[in-house]
C-alpha cells in the first residue's frame, strides 16, 4: 500500500478477485486501439467501483501477465496489435517514471533545506 492511498492501492479485494476473470476476458478480446475499453466501463462491473480499484486491478493483470501486451492511450486499455504500440507504451511509462523521481528529488532537497538547523552540515557518509 502507499501511504496516503490505502484504499486506492490495497491488495485486491475478495470480490475483486472474483471480478478478475471477467475483466481478463474483456480486456484479451480488446485487441487494438479500435476495441478499447474505457476506465468507466470497467467500473460498472462491480458496483461501487471506483476507478483507482480499475487501475490496481489493470496493475495486477499486468504485473502477472494474464493479458499480455495490455496498455492504455486517451482511448482506453487494449491489447497492442505492433511492437510500435508497445515501446510508444513503454516509453510513456519511462517519461512518468522520471517526472515522479524529479518531483522526489525535489521534495527531498527541499525537506533539507528546510528542516537543516542552520549551521549543522550535511555528511555523505
Amino acid at each position: 500500500m502507499i501511504s496516503g492511498f490505502t484504499n486506492e492501492t490495497a491488495p485486491l479485494s475478495d470480490r475483486e478477485l472474483e471480478a478478475l476473470p471477467t475483466f481478463v476476458a474483456i480486456l484479451s478480446r480488446a485487441v487494438g486501439k479500435e476495441h478499447a475499453v474505457y476506465n468507466d466501463a470497467l467500473c460498472d462491473l462491480i458496483p461501487g467501483m471506483s476507478g483507482a480499484r480499475v487501475r490496481k486491478i489493470i496493475n495486477h493483470i499486468r504485473r502477472n501477465d494474464l493479458v499480455p501486451c495490455l496498455v492504455a492511450s486517451s482511448k482506453g486499455y487494449y491489447v497492442a496489435e505492433t511492437e510500435d504500440e508497445i515501446l510508444d507504451f513503454e516509453e510513456s511509462l519511462r517519461g512518468r517514471e522520471s517526472a515522479i523521481r524529479e518531483v522526489r528529488e525535489s521534495i527531498a532537497r527541499q525537506r533539507r533545506i528546510r528542516f537543516t538547523p542552520i549551521g549543522k552540515q550535511l555528511t555523505l557518509f
